[in-house]
Protein backbone atom coordinates (compact mmCIF):
# COMPACT_ATOMS: atom_id res chain seq x y z
CA UNK A 1 0.00 0.00 0.00
CA UNK A 2 3.18 2.49 0.91
CA UNK A 3 5.05 1.70 -2.56
CA UNK A 4 1.18 2.34 -4.49
CA UNK A 5 1.10 5.98 -2.94
CA UNK A 6 4.48 6.90 -3.19
CA UNK A 7 4.27 5.80 -6.95
CA UNK A 8 0.85 7.65 -6.91
CA UNK A 9 2.50 10.67 -5.41
CA UNK A 10 5.72 10.68 -7.99
CA UNK A 11 3.05 10.30 -11.16
CA UNK A 12 0.72 13.00 -9.72
CA UNK A 13 4.22 15.47 -9.20
CA UNK A 14 5.65 13.80 -12.92
CA UNK A 15 2.08 14.98 -14.49
CA UNK A 16 2.31 18.66 -13.10
CA UNK A 17 5.80 18.88 -14.43
CA UNK A 18 5.16 18.15 -17.63
CA UNK A 19 2.17 20.69 -18.01
CA UNK A 20 4.34 23.03 -16.42
CA UNK A 21 6.89 22.59 -19.14
CA UNK A 22 4.86 22.13 -22.20
CA UNK A 23 2.90 25.46 -20.63
CA UNK A 24 7.00 27.14 -21.28
CA UNK A 25 6.66 26.41 -25.09
CA UNK A 26 4.33 28.59 -27.01
CA UNK A 27 1.76 26.61 -29.79
CA UNK A 28 2.32 27.34 -33.22
CA UNK A 29 0.59 30.39 -34.21
CA UNK A 30 -0.90 32.73 -37.02
CA UNK A 31 -0.23 36.16 -35.94
CA UNK A 32 -2.12 39.31 -38.00
CA UNK A 33 -0.01 42.92 -38.07
CA UNK A 34 -1.43 45.82 -39.89
CA UNK A 35 -3.38 49.19 -40.17
CA UNK A 36 -7.06 50.00 -41.04
CA UNK A 37 -6.89 48.14 -43.95
CA UNK A 38 -6.44 44.94 -42.14
CA UNK A 39 -8.31 45.77 -38.82
CA UNK A 40 -11.81 46.68 -40.50
CA UNK A 41 -12.79 49.70 -38.79
CA UNK A 42 -16.75 50.02 -38.07
CA UNK A 43 -17.29 46.29 -40.26
CA UNK A 44 -19.46 44.65 -36.60
CA UNK A 45 -19.17 43.02 -35.19
CA UNK A 46 -16.45 44.95 -33.80
CA UNK A 47 -13.67 43.33 -30.75
CA UNK A 48 -13.98 45.11 -27.83
CA UNK A 49 -11.01 44.51 -25.78
CA UNK A 50 -9.11 47.48 -27.69
CA UNK A 51 -11.64 49.61 -29.00
CA UNK A 52 -9.71 52.04 -30.31
CA UNK A 53 -8.08 50.00 -33.22
CA UNK A 54 -11.40 49.50 -34.08
CA UNK A 55 -10.67 45.80 -34.97
CA UNK A 56 -13.45 43.81 -36.69
CA UNK A 57 -13.77 40.01 -35.93
CA UNK A 58 -14.78 39.46 -39.75
CA UNK A 59 -12.11 41.20 -41.12
CA UNK A 60 -9.57 39.17 -43.17
CA UNK A 61 -7.32 37.35 -40.55
CA UNK A 62 -10.54 36.33 -38.71
CA UNK A 63 -11.96 34.88 -41.92
CA UNK A 64 -8.91 33.26 -43.22
CA UNK A 65 -7.72 32.13 -39.19
CA UNK A 66 -9.93 28.57 -39.44
CA UNK A 67 -8.49 27.51 -42.65
CA UNK A 68 -4.21 27.85 -41.41
CA UNK A 69 -5.61 25.28 -38.64
CA UNK A 70 -2.97 27.09 -35.91
CA UNK A 71 -3.66 26.41 -32.55
CA UNK A 72 -3.02 29.68 -31.70
CA UNK A 73 -4.19 33.09 -33.37
CA UNK A 74 -3.28 36.54 -32.90
CA UNK A 75 -4.83 39.64 -34.72
CA UNK A 76 -3.19 42.73 -33.26
CA UNK A 77 -3.81 45.23 -36.19
CA UNK A 78 -5.12 48.21 -35.45
CA UNK A 79 -6.10 51.39 -37.34
CA UNK A 80 -3.84 54.00 -37.90
CA UNK A 81 -0.90 52.11 -37.61
CA UNK A 82 2.55 52.69 -39.09
CA UNK A 83 5.63 50.85 -39.40
CA UNK A 84 6.94 52.24 -36.20
CA UNK A 85 3.55 50.65 -34.30
CA UNK A 86 5.26 47.50 -35.02
CA UNK A 87 7.65 48.01 -32.36
CA UNK A 88 6.04 51.10 -30.17
CA UNK A 89 3.13 51.28 -28.48
CA UNK A 90 0.13 53.08 -30.88
CA UNK A 91 -1.78 55.48 -28.47
CA UNK A 92 -5.45 54.87 -29.90
CA UNK A 93 -8.73 56.76 -28.47
CA UNK A 94 -10.06 55.12 -26.31
CA UNK A 95 -7.93 53.37 -23.85
CA UNK A 96 -6.44 50.81 -23.49
CA UNK A 97 -3.73 51.91 -25.89
CA UNK A 98 -2.65 48.76 -28.55
CA UNK A 99 0.92 47.28 -27.52
CA UNK A 100 3.59 47.16 -30.18
CA UNK A 101 2.45 45.03 -32.94
CA UNK A 102 5.77 42.57 -32.73
CA UNK A 103 4.90 41.46 -29.36
CA UNK A 104 2.30 39.59 -30.57
CA UNK A 105 5.08 37.05 -32.27
CA UNK A 106 7.27 34.26 -30.54
CA UNK A 107 9.70 31.36 -31.50
CA UNK A 108 6.57 29.44 -32.49
CA UNK A 109 5.02 31.43 -34.91
CA UNK A 110 4.24 30.10 -37.84
CA UNK A 111 2.52 32.39 -40.64
CA UNK A 112 2.16 36.33 -40.31
CA UNK A 113 0.20 38.42 -42.44
CA UNK A 114 1.23 42.20 -42.62
CA UNK A 115 -0.45 44.97 -44.00
CA UNK A 116 1.17 48.49 -43.83
CA UNK A 117 2.47 51.58 -45.22
CA UNK A 118 -0.51 53.89 -45.86
CA UNK A 119 -0.21 55.45 -42.92
CA UNK A 120 3.64 56.24 -43.43
CA UNK A 121 2.91 58.02 -46.34
CA UNK A 122 0.12 60.14 -44.82
CA UNK A 123 -2.55 58.45 -47.07
CA UNK A 124 -5.62 59.57 -45.18
CA UNK A 125 -4.29 63.16 -45.22
CA UNK A 126 -3.36 62.56 -48.76
CA UNK A 127 -7.06 61.81 -49.79
CA UNK A 128 -8.38 65.21 -47.50
CA UNK A 129 -6.59 67.32 -49.11
CA UNK A 130 -7.20 65.74 -52.68
CA UNK A 131 -10.81 66.27 -51.81
CA UNK A 132 -10.44 69.80 -50.72
CA UNK A 133 -8.43 70.83 -53.62
CA UNK A 134 -11.15 68.93 -56.19
CA UNK A 135 -13.78 71.28 -54.93
CA UNK A 136 -12.30 74.13 -56.34
CA UNK A 137 -10.90 72.29 -59.87
CA UNK A 138 -13.00 69.77 -60.55
CA UNK A 139 -12.04 69.00 -63.91
CA UNK A 140 -8.29 69.50 -63.08
CA UNK A 141 -5.87 67.97 -61.35
CA UNK A 142 -4.72 70.13 -58.48
CA UNK A 143 -3.57 67.65 -56.25
CA UNK A 144 -1.05 66.42 -58.45
CA UNK A 145 0.27 69.96 -58.91
CA UNK A 146 -0.07 70.48 -55.06
CA UNK A 147 2.35 67.10 -54.66
CA UNK A 148 4.49 68.05 -57.17
CA UNK A 149 5.45 71.66 -56.68
CA UNK A 150 8.74 73.17 -56.03
CA UNK A 151 9.65 70.40 -58.20
CA UNK A 152 9.55 67.47 -56.57
CA UNK A 153 7.79 64.37 -56.57
CA UNK A 154 6.51 64.30 -52.26
CA UNK A 155 4.72 61.24 -52.34
CA UNK A 156 7.60 59.33 -54.50
CA UNK A 157 9.77 60.06 -51.53
CA UNK A 158 7.49 59.28 -49.01
CA UNK A 159 7.33 55.94 -50.63
CA UNK A 160 10.74 55.96 -50.79
CA UNK A 161 11.53 56.83 -47.05
CA UNK A 162 8.94 53.82 -46.09
CA UNK A 163 11.07 51.40 -47.89
CA UNK A 164 13.72 50.94 -45.26
CA UNK A 165 11.10 51.14 -42.48
CA UNK A 166 9.22 48.24 -43.67
CA UNK A 167 13.06 46.37 -44.28
CA UNK A 168 13.36 46.85 -40.81
CA UNK A 169 9.98 45.19 -39.78
CA UNK A 170 10.67 42.55 -41.87
CA UNK A 171 13.94 41.66 -40.24
CA UNK A 172 12.26 41.82 -36.84
CA UNK A 173 9.77 39.56 -37.78
CA UNK A 174 12.57 36.97 -38.46
CA UNK A 175 14.45 37.67 -35.89
CA UNK A 176 11.45 37.20 -33.75
CA UNK A 177 9.76 34.18 -35.24
CA UNK A 178 12.11 32.50 -37.77
CA UNK A 179 9.87 29.51 -38.56
CA UNK A 180 7.07 31.81 -39.61
CA UNK A 181 5.89 32.03 -43.73
CA UNK A 182 5.62 35.84 -44.14
CA UNK A 183 2.76 37.36 -46.09
CA UNK A 184 2.75 40.96 -47.16
CA UNK A 185 -0.41 42.15 -47.90
CA UNK A 186 -1.17 44.98 -50.45
CA UNK A 187 -3.62 47.25 -50.58
CA UNK A 188 -7.01 47.09 -52.81
CA UNK A 189 -8.15 49.58 -55.51
CA UNK A 190 -10.20 52.45 -54.54
CA UNK A 191 -10.19 54.51 -57.60
CA UNK A 192 -11.83 53.03 -61.06
CA UNK A 193 -9.26 52.44 -63.66
CA UNK A 194 -11.31 54.37 -66.18
CA UNK A 195 -12.82 57.85 -65.57
CA UNK A 196 -15.32 57.52 -68.59
CA UNK A 197 -18.42 57.68 -65.96
CA UNK A 198 -16.33 59.32 -63.11
CA UNK A 199 -19.00 62.10 -62.90
CA UNK A 200 -21.54 60.06 -61.38
CA UNK A 201 -19.61 58.49 -59.07
CA UNK A 202 -18.09 62.19 -57.89
CA UNK A 203 -20.46 62.87 -55.69
CA UNK A 204 -19.26 59.72 -53.57
CA UNK A 205 -15.66 60.37 -54.57
CA UNK A 206 -15.32 64.31 -54.92
CA UNK A 207 -11.65 64.46 -56.42
CA UNK A 208 -10.79 66.40 -59.45
CA UNK A 209 -11.32 63.78 -62.38
CA UNK A 210 -7.56 64.72 -63.58
CA UNK A 211 -6.49 63.10 -60.03
CA UNK A 212 -8.39 60.08 -60.39
CA UNK A 213 -5.02 58.72 -62.38
CA UNK A 214 -2.93 60.26 -60.15
CA UNK A 215 -4.28 58.87 -57.03
CA UNK A 216 -4.57 55.77 -58.66
CA UNK A 217 -0.98 55.27 -60.35
CA UNK A 218 1.22 57.67 -58.87
CA UNK A 219 0.35 56.99 -55.62
CA UNK A 220 -1.87 53.80 -54.42
CA UNK A 221 -0.27 51.39 -57.48
CA UNK A 222 3.23 52.98 -56.71
CA UNK A 223 2.92 52.37 -53.47
CA UNK A 224 1.79 48.50 -53.78
CA UNK A 225 4.87 48.45 -55.91
CA UNK A 226 7.18 49.59 -53.21
CA UNK A 227 6.09 47.16 -50.72
CA UNK A 228 5.83 44.42 -53.27
CA UNK A 229 9.58 45.37 -54.30
CA UNK A 230 10.52 44.98 -50.49
CA UNK A 231 8.85 41.47 -49.47
CA UNK A 232 10.25 39.73 -52.16
CA UNK A 233 13.87 41.23 -52.09
CA UNK A 234 13.43 40.26 -48.49
CA UNK A 235 12.10 36.27 -49.30
CA UNK A 236 9.18 37.24 -48.32
CA UNK A 237 5.43 36.67 -50.16
CA UNK A 238 3.45 39.52 -51.77
CA UNK A 239 -0.18 39.55 -51.78
CA UNK A 240 -1.91 40.90 -54.72
CA UNK A 241 -5.11 42.54 -53.34
CA UNK A 242 -5.15 45.19 -56.10
CA UNK A 243 -5.83 43.37 -59.22
CA UNK A 244 -8.44 40.76 -58.09
CA UNK A 245 -9.77 44.49 -56.66
CA UNK A 246 -9.94 45.91 -60.25
CA UNK A 247 -13.95 46.47 -61.17
CA UNK A 248 -15.08 46.68 -57.56
CA UNK A 249 -13.32 49.90 -56.73
CA UNK A 250 -15.59 52.55 -54.45
CA UNK A 251 -17.51 53.81 -57.36
CA UNK A 252 -18.76 50.26 -58.10
CA UNK A 253 -22.70 49.61 -56.65
CA UNK A 254 -22.64 49.18 -53.15
CA UNK A 255 -22.88 45.29 -54.03
CA UNK A 256 -20.35 44.92 -56.04
CA UNK A 257 -17.70 46.93 -54.42
CA UNK A 258 -15.09 46.06 -51.63
CA UNK A 259 -14.13 49.54 -50.60
CA UNK A 260 -16.52 52.04 -49.51
CA UNK A 261 -16.61 55.85 -51.32
CA UNK A 262 -16.31 58.86 -48.56
CA UNK A 263 -20.16 58.33 -47.92
CA UNK A 264 -20.58 54.68 -47.16
CA UNK A 265 -24.02 52.70 -47.67
CA UNK A 266 -22.17 49.85 -45.51
CA UNK A 267 -21.04 49.15 -41.62
CA UNK A 268 -17.23 50.16 -42.54
CA UNK A 269 -15.12 53.00 -42.68
CA UNK A 270 -15.00 55.80 -45.72
CA UNK A 271 -12.35 55.18 -48.73
CA UNK A 272 -11.78 51.47 -46.63
CA UNK A 273 -12.49 47.91 -47.06
CA UNK A 274 -16.41 46.64 -46.34
CA UNK A 275 -17.22 43.31 -45.50
CA UNK A 276 -17.06 42.47 -49.38
CA UNK A 277 -13.66 43.58 -49.46
CA UNK A 278 -12.47 41.61 -46.17
CA UNK A 279 -14.00 38.52 -47.91
CA UNK A 280 -12.21 39.34 -51.21
CA UNK A 281 -8.88 39.95 -49.39
CA UNK A 282 -9.38 37.06 -47.69
CA UNK A 283 -9.31 35.07 -51.05
CA UNK A 284 -6.67 36.37 -52.12
CA UNK A 285 -4.49 35.48 -49.13
CA UNK A 286 -5.26 32.16 -49.26
CA UNK A 287 -4.65 31.79 -53.14
CA UNK A 288 -1.00 32.93 -51.89
CA UNK A 289 -0.52 31.21 -49.35
CA UNK A 290 -1.80 27.97 -51.24
CA UNK A 291 1.01 28.99 -54.13
CA UNK A 292 4.07 29.20 -51.05
CA UNK A 293 3.24 25.90 -49.42
CA UNK A 294 0.60 26.36 -46.71
CA UNK A 295 -2.18 24.40 -46.41
CA UNK A 296 -5.28 25.74 -46.53
CA UNK A 297 -8.24 24.25 -45.73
Amino acid sequence: MRMRVRFGVIGIVALVLASLLSGCTPPASYVALGDSFTSGPLILPQDRRIPGCLRSDVNYPHLIAPDVRQPAFRDVSCSGAQTKNMTAVQDVDPDPDNPPQLSGLDSNTRIVTLGIGGNDIGFTDIAKTCVRLGLGDPNGSPCRTFYNSGGSDQIAARIAALEPKLRAVLDEIDRRSPKAKVFVVGYPAILPESTVLFDLCRPLLPVAKGDVAYLRDDVQKRLNSAIRSVAVAHGEAFVDTYTPSIGHDACQPPTVRWVEPLVPAADAAPAHPNRLGMQGVAQAVRATMRAHGVAVG
